[in-house]
């Protein structure tokens, strides 16, 4: 890892786990009820400016979400069938967000932290570094 710089930020723990894989930064909001696909992974909204890309396996970085009530079902969902993000930074609190995160812990014993980050921090979140987060929250970034 020679020449690569590390960063390291803390955020708040909505939801405690730990994850290591690349960062998808949506440029905004995203539906996980009618705009994502909980069977593939993918962004179904078609007005949104990444519709077509996977956010499997991936740390997706948003502001928040967008949508209803349906949005925790979308998210355990995702997180059942292993299509979902392995982790989701927000930079606005998102209760619907959390709730499928926890949900999906309850019933299939699968952890994905669900995290929110300040201003400062959000913006060093750059879409394609890699990012590993620790249980208390804190995230370190290579790249």
């Amino acid at each position: 890892m020679s020449g690569q710089s590390i960063t390291r930020i803390q955020t708040t723990v909505l939801t405690p786990g730990s994850a290591s894989a690349e960062l998808l930064v949506l440029d905004e909001a995203l539906s996980f009820w009618g705009g994502f696909d909980p069977v593939n992974g993918t962004i179904l909204d078609r007005h949104h400016s990444q519709a077509g890309r996977s956010v499997s396996g991936r740390i997706i970085v948003m502001p928040s979400s967008r949508g209803s009530a349906g949005t925790p079902a979308g998210v355990a969902e995702s997180i059942r069938l292993n299509t979902g993000p392995v982790a989701i930074i927000l930079r606005h609190r998102d209760i619907n967000i959390a709730i499928g995160a926890m949900v999906a812990n309850e019933l299939y014993g699968t952890s994905v932290p669900v995290l929110t980050a300040g201003e400062i921090e959000y913006q060093q979140l750059i879409d394609g570094l890699h990012a590993e987060i620790a249980t208390d929250g804190t995230v370190q970034i290579t790249g």
